[in-house]
């Protein structure tokens, strides 16, 4: 099979030599797609998707013609010049979509180094410079939900937004009460559209109905989709963001924005407005290696204390939501994606977690078959083989008991080859949740390898499960307990 950066290659010519990213040419297009609402209705959207798809699988036939005619030097300059036209196509595709569509283009650029630097770069916009509402439908959604024009709730409104991602767009503001905040207004129509897409992917999905292991993709399929249009109620958003900022002390070097329930609905969420660098522009910046750790170390730090004593999986990983602030703390936003532990998967957890973290592989297999419903047929052995080496992945970091290397490119493409394995092989079952977990680990871990970042990270956690009493002695391993007593 060909790779991507072999059918980018095989497009048609772009008309012009393309060596970088053209400056002007995404505002402009901004400025077009401000004008175009979010479209809706399934059809309309999976033909949207259909003219993509189309003009990708027109590569095959290009990848073989042209290879006639091309030296080694022609293709390499027409790779670049390739690369930058189809980013640029995925890109327009994706940001008239939103919603699902788009969620998935910022997954697909958490993978540096592993695809096309062109298309990475480009789908990063995603983060920041999706398409923003026109003033007049933006004016008109704030009115109809706080009872008033921006002018007339706000002591002063920005009109120009200042990021725009898959559900909605913020803008700063000032409240009459003097406060700096960030004001995110949801898109008109985008909780239809979620709808809409997993529908239109429902149906690639009816052969699978055949297969025995359907009911378990269709619990997964259907948990994704509950959650993503979860993350469409900007009220119950309030409510886990007021519910993480209170894990978190003043002097703890984590800030989590304050909501102002008075200007929020569930379509617009007001908070305070936080000055600092998204990741890519503090890496872009050009830091040293202890400024790169550091901002690793809060990262993490930040995730094993929603984790262990929240009870809480930050879901929606990517580097807009990680901000190194002006006096060097960390800024955490946008809790609309996440994944509350009830008692059933708290206790399944705990019962992942010290096998997992001791480096013990015979206590590890047995937790892998456990949560990941894998049986003893032989049937099921390279299943285990691949999920085992997979959960070694992502654990490592923390048993490994020393400095940790999240640079690695290596380790990095040897996690992401076993991750596609995994879903080639349709291996990628398990329980409802998993992927939304699986998401998360993974969205840690190449954030860690964009930083380039080397520190101990199982000294992080052992200190916050400490802070929350959590005793697991009952999960020990033998040889713990008695060397303990």
């Amino acid at each position: 099979m060909p790779t991507m950066a072999q059918l980018m290659d095989a497009l048609p010519e772009p008309a012009g030599e393309i060596t970088a990213l053209p400056q002007g040419i995404v505002p402009e297009r901004l400025e077009d797609w401000a004008l175009r609402p979010v479209p809706v209705g399934a059809f309309r959207r999976l033909r949207v998707l259909g003219t993509m798809q189309a003009e990708v699988t027109a590569a095959y036939i290009f990848l073989w013609l042209r290879g006639w005619f091309k030296t080694a030097a022609e293709k390499e300059r027409l790779t670049a010049e390739t690369q930058w036209s189809t980013a640029l196509r995925v890109l327009d595709s994706m940001s008239y979509l939103r919603g699902a569509t788009m969620k998935v283009g910022q997954m697909m650029a958490n993978f540096p180094d592993i695809m096309p630097a062109a298309l990475v770069e480009t789908l990063e916009r995603l983060h920041y410079d999706a398409p923003p509402m026109h003033w007049s439908l933006l004016k008109e959604m704030v009115h109809n939900e706080l009872g008033g024009d921006p002018e007339d709730r706000f002591a002063s409104f920005d009109k120009r937004a200042f990021a725009a991602a898959s559900l909605g767009q913020v803008h700063r503001a000032r409240l009459n009460s003097g406060e700096d905040v960030a004001v995110k207004i949801q898109y008109p129509g985008i909780a239809r559209t979620i709808r809409q897409d997993f529908r239109n992917l429902f149906f690639f999905l009816l052969p699978a109905r055949f297969s025995r292991y359907w009911e378990n993709l269709r619990q997964q399929f259907e948990d994704l989709r509950m959650r993503l249009e979860q993350e469409t109620d900007y009220e119950q958003e309030a409510i886990m963001q007021d519910r993480v900022r209170r894990l978190f002390r003043d002097d703890e070097g984590v800030v989590v924005p304050r909501v102002y329930r008075e200007h929020s609905t569930s379509r617009v969420l007001t908070m305070d407005y936080l000055r600092g660098q998204t990741l890519d522009q503090f890496v872009a910046s050009n830091p040293s290696q202890d400024e790169r750790n550091e901002f690793a170390r809060q990262i993490v730090r930040a995730w094993y204390r929603l984790l262990y004593a929240g009870r809480l999986f930050y879901a929606d990983v990517h580097p807009g939501n990680f901000l190194r602030l002006d006096d060097g703390r960390l800024g955490l936003i946008d809790f609309g994606l996440m994944l509350e532990l009830d008692e059933g998967m708290w206790g399944q957890f705990r019962k992942m977690d010290r096998p997992m973290t001791t480096g013990r592989r015979d206590e590890r297999i047995a937790a892998v078959k456990d949560h990941n419903l894998i049986s003893d047929d032989p049937a099921d052995e390279e299943r285990l083989h691949l999920t085992e080496q997979l959960c070694d992945w992502f654990w490592k970091c923390r048993y490994c008991g020393r400095e940790f290397d999240f640079g690695d490119e290596a380790n990095f493409r040897h996690g992401v080859s076993l991750m596609i394995e995994l879903g080639r092989k349709r291996y990628a079952r398990g329980r409802p949740y998993q992927p939304v977990i699986a998401r998360q680990t993974f969205g840690i871990h190449a954030l860690l390898y964009r930083l380039k970042a080397k520190f101990d990270a199982k000294a992080l956690a052992e200190a916050d499960i400490a802070m929350t009493g959590w005793d697991r002695s009952d999960y020990a391993h033998p040889s713990d307990r008695s060397s303990a007593s």
